[in-house]
């Protein structure tokens, strides 16, 4: 149960679903409810995939290219932190590569569940990095499928949210949204600098 609640809160923050709420309802502002669950629905799915396909497959990436986990895990931990510092910043959309362009440019297309909501708003360089790490230490059979059971539990929640993106954008206001962005920002800056900091002690303790 330690594991499940772990990875499920460790994601949540490096995802950062609420986050992601001003950027869903201002490309959705014209489409339906229907069409809004449907893209909700679609965006969790993606989400999964590819973070479940990460999970079991990013360890024989890092092996094919020669990287080590103390280096995956130290550049996993910049870029988790970069993450984290850019939700304080207020400048998080502009790190996951959503700039006014880009959100002109997905707005005259019919499906963003993919990109760019599920990649790279959502599942990113940080929460993939962070499951790579994370397989290299949790990777016997029971582990393995509470890990699963948590990235799923982690996309029904960014289901949720999504769904309810528009209601929480009216109750919450700007302001209640950026703030609890930032208290996650602080959160997922922690978390990096918890994997740099590992993983200097591990090549500490290896020389």
């Amino acid at each position: 149960m330690e594991l499940f609640i772990y990875l499920f809160f460790a994601l949540f923050s490096v995802l950062n679903p609420i986050g992601t709420v001003p950027i869903f309802v201002g490309l959705t502002q014209h489409d339906d409810k229907a069409e809004r669950s449907r893209i909700s629905l679609w965006t969790s799915i993606n989400v999964s995939i590819i973070l479940i396909i990460s999970f079991f497959i990013g360890q024989y990436v890092l092996s094919f290219f020669g990287i080590t986990i103390n280096a995956l895990r130290i550049s996993g931990g910049i870029i988790i932190a970069s993450s984290g510092f850019s939700l304080l910043s207020g400048k998080f959309s502009k790190k996951r590569g959503i700039n006014k362009k880009v959100k002109t440019d997905v707005q005259s297309r019919n499906d963003i569940a993919l990109t760019p909501l599920a990649m790279p708003m959502l599942a990113g360089p940080g929460s993939i990095s962070l499951l790579i790490a994370f397989y290299q230490e949790h990777h016997e059979p029971n582990e393995m499928i509470i890990s699963t059971l948590s990235i799923i539990a982690v996309s029904f929640s960014i289901y949720l949210v999504l769904r309810s993106a528009h209601y929480l954008s009216k109750i919450l206001g700007a302001s209640g949204i950026v703030a609890i962005s930032r208290i996650v920002g602080f959160l997922t800056i922690a978390i990096g600098i918890q994997y740099i900091i590992s993983s200097i002690l591990s090549i500490i303790r290896g020389i």
